[in-house]
């Protein structure tokens, strides 16, 4: 790469607030012979534009000797931000590739099928006459001849060692705070009916009753990879395949590749990779094998894809405990700090605090929850809101206090099969409706209007029920627990304010939050901890929910102003020690933090 070309490549007509700076500091710090920068910008400071000058840096095939690589990938685990850069015209040469089932056939006949079932995949020796034509491969043409490669990162880390998506000169991730936990979700093996076609073929034994639960775990794995490559051979020899049959086919040969990976790392006496199972309801039943610390599966799918890395995010909270938990060495690795420029009256936070959300003083506190959602909707009668309710649980049990309360008219939800169409619903219409929400406290940019006020419903601790965090708990790693709950909250309270001249209120109704802005004290960036030092406690409408409709096709009656941003009064706040739910999670492991980012 060259360094010298970064801040000549942004791609805006103009600089905004300090990204002139960064990238300055961004190639300076390469120059300086790193092989990774970690850039730590707010959100709305333009991201994906220092991304793309990043990448403008790389080598090119005119530059290059014939063994050099060139070019550049942009690589986000996030669809939502993947979308929003293939819409960017700034960012108009980043051609993005997504996975087979994104695309659907163009064949007669095929038009509503996926690419990865359609039947150049479902018959043998296919060839298809207007391959050229494909949207798939006609995007995966685009991006692996162009210079710069946009994908997400399960889709980059599916093409590891493939012969199109190679090495590249510069390797760009963006939201890159949880590189290590999407790895080892990614590299997690999830053994039950819904994901074994074999399942009623092998007898699943108490893996976790055994003196040793890895290594029967590693023996039952590798029984049934065989049984796996068994049950695929006729397929895989069959001339032609029906859709279903095609996708048998595919899952079994990758989860014999997951079983045959789990097998070989855990083997592998060289290995750092430290793997734990769960079986919490005994023999024959689900299985889940997850590692920890996953550098070695880092190494192989993305450090191994690059020569020099930028890895920008709002929320690499410490660089030692990040380089550790990815696998790099610090000491080649710089950190460049991008200063905030959002005036901190724009974004303040309120401490509304209703008690514990933890799972055992949930029961009491929800309902005082509902009853502020209440007072906040008459606070904001014209402004649209959404609330992040950390579970499904949550959710479901607010929806049904704010019915009872007569506010359903305002209030909007989704599930996991709606979740995308539902937001964009509630983001298109005019109406002041609040929305509640689970997981979508990263990658959504409600910018202006959109939003004006958000509310955290629970501090997001991770489950102290899963084995990984378990773990790593009685390892002593509680700095690694409250940093990571931390870094949610960071991202929540950033969804609302996209801009200087955007402003929005950010309300804590969990006092568990205020615990943990004290335990996590050191790791604050200081932009945030000013807004934190900056907490106030607003003076609320009572609660009254003929004013929480006020204005609405609901009620009779004209809308009176618009809630405001602007503190009102500001008093003491007492604290209480609380840490993470102990009991059991909410719901299955599809409510998972990561279960929504994942996708080609």
């Amino acid at each position: 790469m060259d360094p010298d070309r970064i801040p000549s490549s942004f791609p805006a007509p103009s600089f905004r607030g300090n990204q002139r700076e960064a990238l300055d500091a961004i190639r300076d710090a390469f120059a300086a012979g790193n092989d990774a920068v970690l850039v730590r910008a707010p959100t709305g400071s333009g991201k994906s534009l220092l991304a793309r000058a990043v990448a403008g840096s790389a080598r090119a095939p005119e530059e290059a000797d014939p063994a050099q690589a060139t070019g550049a990938y942009y690589t986000t685990p996030q669809v939502s931000q993947l979308d929003d850069v293939a819409a960017d015209d700034l960012l108009s040469d980043l051609n993005v590739i997504r996975g087979k089932g994104n695309y659907t056939c163009i064949l007669p006949d095929e038009t509503t099928t996926p690419v990865d079932r359609a039947p150049c995949a479902r018959q043998s020796g296919y060839d298809c006459s207007i391959q050229h034509r494909c949207p798939y491969y006609a995007d995966r043409a685009i991006a692996s001849n162009r210079s710069i490669a946009a994908m997400t990162l399960a889709y980059f880390m599916q093409t590891a060692g493939s012969e199109v998506f190679g090495t590249r000169d510069v390797v760009v991730i963006d939201e890159a705070h949880g590189l290590a936990e999407w790895a080892e979700m990614y590299a997690t093996v999830d053994l039950r009916p819904q994901t074994v076609p074999v399942w009623d073929d092998v007898g699943v034994p108490a893996v976790t009753d055994a003196d040793d639960p890895l290594d029967r775990t590693a023996r039952f794995a590798e029984t049934l990879a065989g049984v796996c490559a068994r049950a695929a051979e006729d397929l895989v020899a069959s001339d032609e395949l029906t859709p279903g049959e095609a996708a048998r086919r595919d899952r079994l040969q990758d989860l014999r590749s997951e079983l045959d990976w789990f097998v070989s790392d855990y083997r592998d006496p060289t290995s750092t990779t430290t793997w734990v199972v769960d079986q919490p309801d005994g023999e024959g039943t689900p299985i889940t094998i997850k590692p920890l610390d996953p550098g070695r599966y880092l190494h192989h799918t993305v450090w191994d894809r690059g020569n020099k890395f930028a890895l920008l995010s709002a929320t690499i909270l410490d660089k030692e405990a990040f380089c550790r938990g990815v696998g790099l060495d610090p000491s080649s690795v710089a950190l460049v700090d991008v200063p905030h420029t959002f005036p901190l009256e724009n974004r303040p936070l309120y401490d509304v605090t209703q008690g514990k959300m933890t799972y055992e003083h949930r029961d009491e506190t929800l309902p005082n929850v509902a009853r502020l959602l209440v007072r906040l909707l008459a606070r904001h009668p014209e402004e649209k809101g959404i609330v992040h309710c950390h579970s499904y649980a949550i959710q479901e049990r607010l929806a049904a206090q704010l019915a009872e309360f007569g506010v359903a008219p305002r209030i909007r939800t989704h599930d996991r099969e709606n979740r995308d169409a539902a937001l964009e619903e509630w983001k298109a219409t005019d109406d002041p409706d609040c929305f509640l929400s689970v997981k979508m406290e990263e990658a959504l940019d409600l910018c202006g209007d959109l939003a004006r006020w958000q509310v955290l419903c629970k501090a997001p601790y991770l489950n102290t029920n899963d084995s990984r965090v378990a773990r790593r708990l009685a390892e002593g790693q509680w700095a690694w627990y409250y940093r990571t709950a931390l870094r949610t909250v960071i991202q929540a309270a950033g969804r609302v304010v996209r801009a200087p001249d955007d402003h929005g209120a950010t309300y804590l109704a969990d006092s568990s939050l205020l615990d943990l802005f004290d335990r996590a004290r050191g790791d604050m960036p200081d932009w945030f901890a000013e807004a934190v030092d900056r907490l106030s406690r607003p003076t609320l409408p009572e609660f009254d929910p003929d004013a929480a409709l006020a204005g609405t096709a609901s009620t009779p009656g004209t809308r009176t102003g618009g809630g405001s941003s602007a503190g009102r009064e500001s008093t003491s706040r007492s604290r209480s020690r609380s840490t993470g739910d102990t009991a059991p999670s909410d719901s299955a492991d599809a409510d998972h933090p990561l279960s929504d980012v994942w996708g080609e």
